[in-house]
């Protein structure tokens, strides 16, 4: 009923797009100004050498893109440097120039020297290539003035898996959620860039092969947009004007490249890798264990759009650790994906998010935060007949004590439709040996009404061998979003048996509601004001508990002022309601919080200085009611960067919490170091220590890059453990003794070969 009713409104609402490929961007902008919509590629016989120079004579004969419009922070102005972009092709590869013009070059920001550093605290030029020409998915290239490797896939016109949940959406999950956000920045494609300085300012080749993307054999044109960031200003200009609102990922919004001739071929490469490692368990082990291993994947393109992905003896040991998380709360903690392999067309996968994923992929090969073993598996993943197709099946072995064996299969198919709306359907399936299961079954709809507003919902259910009541959930939310406005809402409802083994579902048996709204104020002395108000609550389904039980809820007040330079200041409230029906423990405490309704006033204080500079601090203090008590505290962050090869940060999550069962303090503290030799060589290290689990760990990391995250690896892990008679726990919970608890050391080998050239 749901699904149909919102396809109903979708068909009637449906508006043209009022800004597509032209017109004049919102804002201030000059109406009798003409803003590009198209491009065209040239081809060329001889490629230029990719060395960030731009001084062939093939780059002459392109088509230059200028006339770059401002999003940020004058939106619909004419961006303050010129920038020019040319575009060429051959058989193999597109080619694509920049000459980012700037008469201060002097104050040029760099970043970090990595591959995908956040570029948005750096000058950077990035674009898109929506290569199906639907407004809704394509493939994001980029670089830095130090000429890193920046990409990602778009799914979904940059909507996925960071819902919004408790005021606004949930921007830290939007890269890396369970299934895959809106954005998969963890995509890693195989391509080339460089770049190069000079007293007028920088410039960047990029070379893309065919091969590294998917895309029809009738496109007559691909969707393309370009933006440059110019970091010492905050201002983001694009090729094709996208509104204040909205980002490169509205691809609505992008122009139209024309003149390619991209070829019709197969791709197949091969990525083995090398393994050998050395741990030790010191609780169940006296002596080192060594272990060789061989295995890889193998990718076949089925079609132009359609790839086939099959792995063997998979391994993950290149992938570093996990952020520690404090936890005070009686639900679990989401944990994102970063394992290469099920991160490429991750967002063809993702349905549901904000504590309702219903493929989650950690569930796979993970079981307690440790590794199962992935005897193999595969992926067809892309486009056929008009439709986006996700398969996927995994086979894992058994692990002592952790996991039996187990079988993983997901099938997805969705349709795009006009205006950002799109139809699906989802079924995942875990199967044991001994004969047990567990199914869910999904479809899911989202439909665009003119261009602020879109909404979006999905029904479900599970089956297993256990036979249970309420197997069900329901999700309706909707997004308005206009130049000064934003607006949310949402409501979903999950019963007391659904049961998604391969999701991620921290809580059920509710209703959950929420509502959002935000109004952006631009004053001259300011970048901008965001007030803003938000209210959500779940309230109980749970059989034997009334309805009107309300087992969380919070009313969200609070302003962010942002400055010009990216720092900003939020000053809010929050009035929290936590209803507890069954006493729980807080982890590593040994305090139990009895049954019952704590309602309060928690006062909150955030600020952050200029991200992008040398000498950067972060800090949220919260003070005010929690539980049946009170808590003081916050995290915060310093950060220092002298220069683009060396960074490194501390951070401390501190709460003082004082309730009538008892006292107690946690601490959370951790430090990465990072040297970048060059943009593919490196030396991570990340150590954290936490009182809740009463131990300290250390990741040391070396990689030497080759392309598409392939290389060289060598990975040392150590984690020890604390003895506390006097601290926390000391008659309960968790009780690890003082010393080395676990080490290792593993080095890895891995290399794509194309098999078909090219």
């Amino acid at each position: 009923m749901v699904l149909a009713s919102l396809f109903a409104a979708g068909l009637v609402a449906n508006a043209p797009l009022a800004a597509q490929n032209g017109g004049t961007a919102s804002g201030t902008g000059d109406p009798s100004r003409t803003l590009p919509t198209t491009a065209t590629a040239v081809e060329v016989t001889e490629p230029p050498t990719i060395d960030g120079r731009l001084e062939e004579g093939a780059w002459e004969r392109g088509t230059p893109m200028t006339g770059f419009t401002q999003r940020v922070p004058d939106d619909g102005q004419p961006a303050s440097e010129r920038t020019e972009v040319r575009v060429l092709f051959d058989e193999e590869a597109i080619y694509v120039g920049v000459w980012a013009f700037d008469n201060r070059a002097d104050e040029i920001t760099y970043g970090e020297r990595i591959r995908d550093y956040e570029v948005n605290q750096s000058d950077a030029v990035v674009f898109v290539l929506d290569t199906w020409n639907d407004d809704q998915n394509g493939f994001v290239f980029g670089t830095t003035p130090t000429g890193i490797e920046y990409d990602g896939q778009v799914a979904n016109e940059g909507r996925g898996g960071g819902r919004f949940q408790g005021g606004g959406f949930n921007s830290r999950q939007r890269f890396q959620s369970g299934a895959g956000g809106g954005f998969n920045k963890n995509w890693d494609g195989s391509w080339t860039v460089a770049a190069t300085v000079d007293d007028e300012g920088w410039y960047a080749e990029f070379r893309i092969p065919f091969n590294t993307l998917r895309y029809g054999n009738d496109s007559e044109s691909w969707g393309f947009n370009v933006s440059r960031r110019i970091r010492r200003l905050n201002e983001e200009s694009f090729w094709t004007p996208v509104p204040r609102e909205f980002n490169l990922y509205r691809l609505n919004y992008a122009g139209d490249l024309q003149g390619l001739r991209p070829p019709f071929r197969r791709l197949a490469t091969a990525t083995p890798y090398l393994l050998g490692s050395t741990d030790r368990d010191y609780a169940a082990s006296t002596a080192f264990d060594q272990e060789g291993n061989v295995g890889g994947e193998v990718k076949f393109q089925v079609t132009q759009g359609l790839t086939l992905d099959v792995t063997y003896n998979t391994d993950f040991a290149q992938v570093e650790v996990d952020d520690q998380q404090l936890n005070l709360t009686r639900f679990s903690l989401n944990f994102p994906e970063k394992r290469p392999f099920f991160l490429e067309n991750a967002g063809f996968f993702n349905v549901g998010g904000g504590g309702a994923d219903l493929f989650f992929s950690r569930r796979i090969g993970i079981a307690s935060g440790q590794p199962v073993p992935i005897l193999g598996g595969a992926r067809l993943s892309g486009r056929a007949g008009g439709l986006n197709v996700g398969l996927l099946h995994i086979r894992t072995d058994e692990a002592a004590g952790l996991a039996d064996a187990h079988g993983y299969s997901v099938a997805r198919l969705a349709r795009e439709l006009p205006n950002r709306s799109r139809v699906g359907g989802l079924f995942v399936n875990k199967s044991g040996s001994d004969g047990d299961f567990n199914r869910t079954y999904a479809a899911d709809l989202a439909v665009g009404i003119g261009e602020a507003l879109t909404l979006s919902s999905f029904v479900s259910r599970t089956d297993d061998p256990v036979s249970a009541d309420h197997e069900f959930a329901w999700d309706l939310s909707g997004n308005w979003s206009s130049r000064n406005w934003t607006f949310t809402g949402q409501a979903r409802e999950v019963g007391e048996g659904f049961n998604p083994e391969v999701g991620f579902l921290p809580r059920r048996g509710y209703r959950y509601y929420q509502y959002y709204g935000m109004y952006r104020i631009h004053p001259e002395w300011l970048y901008e004001i965001r007030p803003h108000i938000s209210y959500y609550t779940y309230n109980s389904r749970k059989t034997g508990i009334e309805e009107s039980f309300q087992e969380s809820a919070r009313l969200h007040i609070d302003s962010h002022w942002e400055w010009p330079s990216g720092a900003q200041i939020h000053t809010g409230a929050n009035y929290v309601t936590e209803g507890i029906h069954e006493p729980f423990e807080i982890l590593g405490t040994g305090v139990m919080v009895p049954e019952g309704s704590y309602s309060g006033w928690e006062s909150q204080l955030v600020f952050n200085s200029n991200p992008a500079a040398r000498f950067s601090a972060t800090s949220r203090i919260n003070f005010g009611s929690f539980l049946s008590g009170s808590r003081a505290g916050g995290n915060g962050s310093l950060t220092w960067r002298p220069n683009a090869s060396f960074s490194t940060s501390a951070r401390i999550n501190y709460f003082n919490v004082d309730l009538p069962q008892g006292e107690f303090e946690t601490v959370l503290l951790g430090m990465n170091l990072g040297y970048f030799f060059t943009p593919r060589i490196y030396l991570q290290s990340l150590v954290q220590y936490s009182n809740q689990i009463d131990s300290w760990s250390a990741n040391l990391r070396f990689g030497w890059l080759n392309t598409a995250g392939t290389g060289l690896f060598v990975v040392y892990n150590d984690l020890q453990g604390f003895d506390y008679p006097d601290g926390l726990n000391p008659d309960g919970g968790r009780f690890i003794e003082r010393g080395t608890l676990a080490r290792s050391l593993i080095v890895k080998f891995t290399r794509q070969f194309n098999l078909t050239g090219g």
